[in-house]
């Protein structure tokens, strides 16, 4: 199962929304299709009413995030068993057209869009997606960009579980800040001591008369 596929379903629905930049992308039906991807023939059951369902499934998606990029570990784990009891999936076995040396489908485990309406098949696979990854991978792996303001969310896959960034223009604009940051804390430190030594030569030059 392609579990890091599944999971990718869940941040993209996450980092619809940028609270702390007042942006949110989830605004019509189409927003709500492009986030099927390729997969047109769910897409195409989205109705103005998922817009709303969507919203709704995205804020409870960024609780788990948040609770596992706090390191409340159960709490990450309960809300996502609620969601999993809520938007329950359909596993199916599924060759597609891929064919070993033998001519036989390359069988593989594949999570059926549910029947009902547009958010409860994408809901169900996001969040089944979302579970593998935390049971295989930690849930320390569920992370939230640590680049102000952005707060995207994101999965570290990263041998080390080195990442801290949605992406490689946040890490540069993150690494960017800190750097002048420091250039600002060395020069105000350099006034310092520079007055510093002035006060004590004058104090010297004072006594000395």
């Amino acid at each position: 199962m392609e579990l890091a596929y599944y999971s990718d379903y869940a941040v993209r629905l996450v980092n619809t929304e940028e609270p702390s930049r007042g942006k949110d992308t989830l605004t019509s039906v189409d927003a709500v299709r492009d986030l099927f991807g390729g997969n047109q023939s769910a897409a195409r059951r989205a109705t103005d009413a998922d817009v709303t369902r969507f919203r709704s499934v995205r804020s409870r998606l960024r609780a788990v995030f948040e609770a596992a990029d706090g390191g409340d570990e159960t709490l990450a784990v309960d809300l996502l068993n609620s969601l999993l009891l809520e938007f329950p999936v359909s596993p199916q076995i599924s060759g597609h057209d891929f064919r070993d040396d033998d001519g036989r489908p390359l069988w593989h485990m594949h999570l059926a869009d549910h029947p009902s309406n547009a958010t409860a098949g994408y809901a169900a696979i996001a969040v089944m997606g979302l579970a593998f990854h935390l049971t295989e991978y930690g849930v320390d792996r569920l992370g939230l960009c640590e680049a102000t303001p952005c707060r995207n969310a994101y999965l570290d896959t990263s041998t080390n579980r080195s990442r801290r960034y949605c992406s490689d223009r946040c890490a540069t604009r993150a690494n960017v800040a800190a750097y002048r940051a420091r250039k600002r804390l060395e020069a105000d430190r350099s006034q310092s001591t520079g007055r510093a030594a002035d006060t004590i030569q004058r104090a010297s030059a004072s006594g000395e008369r």
